[in-house]
């Protein structure tokens, strides 16, 4: 059985011993055994506790009863009389989970909460969508993920527009590159056959009797870095598409030949794409040469005019003595004729030259073609 245990006293001065008194004479007739029994103390009367402090002192207060004063460890709630296994994990408390609470002033609350705040503020869980339970709702979740009709269309569109544009860019390409690579190639080739050719003494032919797109001639424009087969007539596919310059031999726009003794030797040449043979012959001034070798001469023409714009069918500008140029009466003149402006062929630009010098290939080049 457990004896009640007093509640700590705080402690306090200890109380006076008392000054035992004189024995008194002891009559002859008390007992000897009684006389040598020693005195109980006398005992304190109790004292009121007050209020226990946060951490009394373990010791025991001077002149007072040590088992009313011994001090017991503070137990916790998982330390209490109950059964309990050896070794157990203690378990927290509900109120030591609690946060402080604050006992300052309004500074000491606010950053007591934003700490609360900032323990709190946990990463949501991703929410997960419910699973439709009735078909109808699976199908209405199936119809809510398909596209709609003007997101379908917008897309057809978009991509209908990208691959018109990887077109054109295509197409774009073909024109300004790849055509003057192949009409360069062409037109090397070309010129490479005639002067094999005539180093191992060609075919003495009638300038008259070359075929359309027949190669006769090489053109020279040292100014311009230009060396280009000359071929009979003007036709798109057979002679300008292939990088060369077209000779007007056919019907209405039939020109002399280089070797006449008067006439107008009139040529036509692409001025972009196509080996754009002409494309700056804008460049040319007067007194800038220009040299036609054929199998046997040289013919050297001195530029003299220009014309910078006229319309495609004004065929005035390649009569034997052409109009516009400057010329009053028959001669030896050059005339050569390209689209205007660049990339379009509204119109037709014209240069002029008359003839300066006549050499036999056994004489070798003209100066023209060996002052650079």
């Amino acid at each position: 059985m457990y004896e009640p245990i007093a509640t700590p006293a705080r402690p306090s001065a200890p109380a006076p011993t008392p000054t035992p008194a004189a024995p008194a004479h002891t009559p002859a007739s008390t007992p000897a055994s009684a006389a040598n029994e020693p005195t109980p103390a006398s005992v304190p009367a109790p004292v009121q506790p007050p209020a226990p402090e946060p951490f009394p002192k373990s010791g025991p207060a001077a002149g007072t009863d040590e088992r009313s004063t011994a001090v017991f460890p503070v137990v916790r709630d998982d330390e209490t009389v109950g059964l309990r296994v050896t070794g157990a994990t203690p378990t927290r408390s509900a109120a030591a989970d609690q946060p402080p609470v604050p006992t300052g002033g309004r500074a000491e609350r606010r950053k007591a909460a934003k700490g609360r705040g900032r323990k709190s503020a946990a990463p949501a869980e991703p929410v997960i969508p419910a699973i439709p339970r009735t078909r109808m709702e699976a199908r209405l979740a199936a119809r809510a993920l398909k596209d709609s009709p003007a997101v379908i269309a917008s897309r057809a569109i978009g991509e209908i527009f990208i691959s018109l544009g990887v077109l054109m860019l295509l197409f774009v390409t073909y024109q300004l590159w790849w055509t003057n690579v192949r009409a360069h190639q062409e037109a090397n080739g070309t010129a490479h056959s005639l002067q094999d050719n005539w180093a191992k003494g060609g075919d003495k032919n009638d300038p008259g009797a070359f075929e359309p797109g027949q190669g006769f001639a090489i053109i020279h424009i040292p100014k311009l870095d230009v060396v280009v087969p000359i071929a009979e007539g003007v036709s798109k596919t057979k002679v300008l598409d292939r990088g060369m310059v077209g000779h007007y031999s056919e019907g209405k726009l039939k020109t002399a030949m280089p070797s006449a003794k008067t006439g107008n030797f009139a040529l036509a040449g692409h001025r972009n794409t196509h080996g754009e043979p002409f494309r700056y012959i804008n460049k040319l001034k007067d007194g800038d040469k220009v040299v036609v070798e054929t199998q046997d001469d040289y013919y050297t023409y001195e530029v003299t005019s220009h014309l910078a714009q006229t319309s495609p069918s004004n065929v005035s500008v390649i009569q034997p003595v052409p109009v516009g140029s400057g010329f009053t009466r028959p001669g030896r003149y050059i005339t050569l004729t390209t689209c205007t402006p660049e990339f379009t062929s509204t119109y037709r630009m014209v240069v002029w030259g008359k003839m300066v010098d006549e050499r036999p290939r056994s004489k070798g080049m003209p100066e023209a073609l060996t002052a650079g």
